[in-house]
């Protein structure tokens, strides 16, 4: 999306298309994943999952035939506090946790 829809066809302004992957899909998702509201948001309080990325180079390069073809213009990645992607090398880090749904926001009412 930054690389093709913003930097080269300029069908989106940059911070609407940070909106559209990050804050737009946390708040759809906060009534029924309450986790997701300490999700796309920079502020005290929220998780510490950032995406430092070169605006004029980031692209994607993978393919359905290849998912695992990373990225470039990504040199830093930073999931829980800790560096997954430094100086645009992946490292060993895991520090991801799952998202799960609230049960009583999934179970069905009677």
């Amino acid at each position: 999306m930054l690389g093709k829809y913003v930097r080269d066809e300029k069908a989106l302004s940059l911070m609407d298309a940070l909106r559209k992957m990050t804050l737009a899909p946390a708040k759809r998702l906060e009534a029924r994943v309450p986790a997701m509201a300490a999700k796309g948001r920079v502020r005290a309080g929220a998780d510490a999952d950032v995406t430092i990325f070169d605006p004029a180079t980031v692209i994607d390069k993978s393919t359905y035939m290849d998912a695992t073809i990373p990225s470039t213009g990504i040199p830093y990645v930073i999931v829980r506090g800790a560096l997954v992607v430094d100086s645009g090398r992946v490292t060993k880090a895991r520090p991801g946790q799952p998202i799960r749904a609230s049960l009583r926001a999934t179970s069905a009412q009677p």
